[in-house]
């Protein structure tokens, strides 16, 4: 079976946690350790399998468009915010069918390629998603608890002790069933929690937030040490 190889990269948001830097420049495009926090994301994804990318823009999405020009990458414009959920909605089109790898690029991994991981370890006829979690208490830069546990059999519940590392697989066809035109991709998650077919695995590595400017040094710090 053919393993997941479109990409959806979540670069819209305003990054209102990382002012003021974010006053002027899209958090993708702030530097860590010299190269941009979606610089980062993209080699990961490129190592990682993904072959077909598309990254949304909305906040000085100009810039993101600049930087990316000349590259064999697709960009969904949402002149309207529409979270992570309506975003990846409206750029299917660009994504073409079947599952999808989705990746925020204001987190930095050490260790195993998630996005190669999260390819080697889908299995389409159990799971309708399939998330990277990262053990709460190495977290670096995370405020607040974790998001789900994890049974015997992988599959994962609300609240625990393991925070969403913001990579994952997932299927796209119940999106058309949401109402809503701005929604979180929690309100798909839900659904696949209560059907029994969302799943987690767990990143052996280094992870770090970079939401907030205080983390910058925390993400280089781990990008040294890794």
């Amino acid at each position: 079976m053919r393993q997941p190889d479109a990409m959806m990269l979540f670069a819209a948001g305003k990054g209102t946690r990382m002012a003021p830097l974010t006053d002027t420049t899209p958090k993708p495009l702030i530097p860590v350790a010299g190269r941009t926090l979606l610089d980062r994301a993209l080699d990961l994804g490129r190592a990682g399998g993904a072959r077909r990318i598309v990254v949304n823009t909305h906040h000085l999405g100009g810039q993101i468009a600049a930087h990316l020009d000349g590259r064999d990458i697709a960009i969904s414009d949402e002149p309207a915010l529409l979270e992570t959920g309506g975003g990846l909605r409206k750029a299917l089109p660009l994504l073409g069918d079947g599952p999808v790898i989705t990746l925020n690029p204001d987190v930095v991994w050490t260790g195993p390629n998630p996005v190669a991981a999260l390819r080697a370890a889908w299995d389409g006829g159990r799971m309708d998603t399939l998330l990277m979690l990262v053990p709460v208490g190495a977290a670096h830069g995370r405020v607040g608890g974790g998001d789900f546990s994890l049974d015997h059999a992988g599959r994962i519940a609300r609240q625990g002790d393991f925070v969403y590392g913001g990579a994952q697989i997932i299927r796209t066809d119940r999106l058309a069933g949401i109402e809503a035109e701005v929604f979180s991709l929690n309100l798909l998650w839900n659904l696949l929690i209560a059907d029994g077919r969302a799943y987690g695995i767990v990143h052996p590595g280094g992870w770090c937030d970079v939401g907030r400017p205080d983390c910058i040094p925390l993400a280089e710090a781990l990008l040294a040490h890794g």
